[in-house]
């Protein structure tokens, strides 16, 4: 992938950080995008250069179009072009459907739908031809679980759009697809879920652990390959199972 330039969004922690440091292992350049955690993002960007790649760390809310034009803008002016797009941005909260409040359907449809929505726009008019566009989504979307019915929702809106997307750019040698992770080992995860629960998890998966942020930024990194070209418009389950 050294002729290639990877936009992640959300890329300063947890699968996104994985996803870019895989992605600048393999030769692209990186634009590592972050909305607060600055120093998050420059450890990031120091792990690509001594890998031997090249990365930038960029600033930006992917909810708001401005920022994310600014993105692409940046990649443009700094790497000549943008063949990769992930699209990472996300958000969790898991309520039951009758104590989600107005203000959190809102925040989380905003962070994970329309996020996502925009990135998706803005790839299929700026990627170029021959590139790849991959969504992080999330199990909840076919994996059933009490509480996590508004966020499988708008984790969901993103395959939907990843599907139509695929037809659309299919002419121009774009591959679009998603990837499902399972329950992950990040930092997020732990916020969420007590050990015991996390235990219980890893139990019931097949291959017996979490998952962890290399194993969903090898799927990626195959999707955003050569030796991904034929595949577009499938949602890949990376969950050891679970699902």
């Amino acid at each position: 992938m050294t002729d290639r330039v990877a936009l992640v969004t959300g890329a300063s922690r947890g699968i996104g950080r994985g996803i870019a440091e895989r992605l600048g292992a393999d030769g692209a350049a990186v634009v590592v995008n972050y909305r607060s955690d600055a120093d998050a993002a420059a450890k990031a960007v120091a792990t690509i250069e001594v890998s031997g790649g090249r990365a930038t760390a960029l600033q930006g809310d992917a909810t708001e179009l401005a920022e994310l034009r600014t993105l692409f803008d940046i990649a443009e002016r700094e790497y000549g072009g943008v063949d990769v797009v992930v699209c990472n941005v996300g958000i969790a909260r898991f309520t039951p459907i009758a104590e989600t409040s107005d203000d959190d359907f809102d925040a989380i449809f905003r962070t994970n739908t329309r996020a996502t929505f925009l990135a998706l726009r803005e790839a299929a008019r700026r990627v170029r031809d021959g590139g790849r566009i991959v969504v992080i989504s999330s199990g909840t979307t076919v994996h059933r679980r009490p509480g996590a019915g508004v966020y499988g929702a708008s984790k969901a809106a993103g395959d939907a759009l990843m599907r139509t997307l695929a037809h659309e750019l299919g002419p121009r040698r774009v591959t679009v697809n998603s990837v499902l992770p399972g329950a992950t080992d990040t930092d997020a995860l732990a916020s969420q879920l007590p050990k015991q629960a996390r235990a219980e998890i890893a139990a019931r998966t097949p291959l017996g652990r979490l998952g962890r942020t290399d194993d969903i930024a090898e799927v990626v990194g195959f999707l955003a390959s050569d030796a991904g070209r034929w595949i577009t418009g499938q949602t890949i389950h990376a969950s050891g199972g679970l699902f």
